[in-house]
């Protein structure tokens, strides 16, 4: 985690920004969570539960300026929030997918990319060059499809 914390900063210095220890908090409760797609809402209270002072305004800027520098992405699973995961700005270059179960919210990841072969098509028919893709699947999960 500490490796991680230092590109961060790393990156954040390359354009003149800092490190702050409030922006430090955000990502190490990010880091904490990565197994999780929190919203700002979700970041903001953890934050605020390890630093009472920090207002709801800077874990959103922070969240924007770690979105901007590829530090997280941001997803909208149909709810109309943004959650956030791990970006590639942290080494995570793999695109994953997400199964989202349309009755209880759950959220699965799905570790492989069912896009390559399209994207490769795509890129070769279009001339076009693919920067980032999301799929996000709809549906009920096992527990909500069991018969009751």
């Amino acid at each position: 985690m500490k490796n991680l914390i230092s590109d961060v900063g790393d990156k954040l210095r390359q354009k003149e920004y800092k490190l702050t220890s409030r922006r430090e908090l955000v990502l190490r409760v990010l880091l904490e969570n990565k197994d999780k797609h929190l919203s700002a809402e979700e970041v903001y209270n953890l934050v605020k539960s390890k630093a009472p002072d920090t207002g709801l305004a800077t874990v959103y800027r922070t969240l924007e300026l770690f979105h901007e520098f590829e530090i997280i992405h941001a997803i909208d699973f149909g709810d109309g929030r943004k959650r956030y995961e791990l970006g590639a700005g942290l080494g995570h270059s793999h695109q994953h997918h997400h199964l989202i179960c349309t009755q209880c919210g759950n959220i699965i990841e799905v570790n492989e990319d069912l896009l390559e072969e399209l994207e490769n098509r795509v890129c070769q028919q279009h001339e076009f060059t693919i920067t980032n893709h999301q799929l996000k699947i709809f549906g009920l999960c096992k527990n909500c499809s069991a018969p009751k």
